[in-house]
């Protein structure tokens, strides 16, 4: 709305010269001198309202700019983040909505990320890490681990799992076209919603865009939402963050029984 009143400031001002020389023209009988003031005008109309579309357009550069940047400062210091978690995930074609809560934990070493999802308490009692370059999916019902090897893959992989949790905010550039989509209140925090859109086929394969609501200044998330092309999505909540707090080491490991079978797909 701000672009959009920017925008047509230029226009009324330009109308208030323009029936001037309309009337001289009909005094002087020449109706080409009125055509000529015309085309002016209108071109003049046309100039003035170009650096307004141009000042939109480099006031939400700078805007995103600026979110980045605070990303990137708030990356250097950020060790870890624990939080509450509720992920709902939608169905399309059978309009069905999924919901479970759990807890999430990162932890950034120097070999890289670590990752943790607890959801032993839900109906569907499971347990998902990611670390080693492989995540592991360890659901206790059945009593078995689904382990897949992340490879190559892994800077698309930890791109997904630990969006704007402390990672450089410039670093989305890398996988992501970025648009910022301006700022909300979510839990009485403010947050700026970043719009991705995925570069590499990888990524496109899953996801047709991704929603972030960052807390650019602590360089952690608030929400998530990951859009299918089929329009089905994932959306994640978290709520209870906490910082660069020490996490036990054993949140990193899957507490499995002695009949606990793995099975790679």
């Amino acid at each position: 709305m701000v672009y959009a009143s920017t925008a047509q400031q230029p226009n009324t001002g330009a109308e208030q010269p323009a029936s001037a020389p309309a009337q001289k023209s009909n005094s002087g009988k020449k109706k080409t001198s009125t055509s000529g003031t015309a085309q002016k005008t209108d071109a003049g109309k046309t100039q003035k309202s170009s650096p307004a579309a141009a000042s939109g357009g480099t006031a939400q550069e700078a805007g995103l700019e600026s979110v980045l940047a605070q990303m990137d400062a708030a990356s250097g210091t950020f060790r870890s983040a624990e939080a509450d978690l509720t992920q709902e995930d939608y169905e399309k074609v059978v309009d069905d909505h999924h919901t479970e809560n759990g807890k999430i934990y990162f932890r950034r070493t120097s070999k890289g990320l670590q990752m943790a999802m607890d959801f032993m308490n839900s109906p569907d009692s499971k347990y998902v890490l990611l670390t080693d370059n492989k995540i592991r999916l360890y659901q206790t019902r059945i009593d078995q681990i689904t382990e897949y090897a992340i490879g190559k893959n892994r800077s698309d992989v930890e791109s997904m799992f630990a969006l704007g949790f402390g990672g450089r905010g410039h670093d989305l550039l890398k996988s992501f076209d970025v648009k910022l989509a301006g700022a909300v209140m979510i839990d009485g925090v403010k947050v700026s919603k970043l719009e991705l859109t995925p570069k590499t086929e990888g990524l496109r394969r899953y996801f047709s865009r991704i929603e972030l609501w960052v807390d650019p200044l602590k360089d952690v998330s608030r929400q998530q939402q990951f859009w299918q092309p089929s329009g089905d999505y994932h959306l994640a909540h978290y709520s209870n963050i906490k910082s660069n707090q020490k996490i036990p080491d054993d949140v990193f490991k899957l507490k499995t029984t002695s009949h606990t079978k793995t099975v790679t797909p």
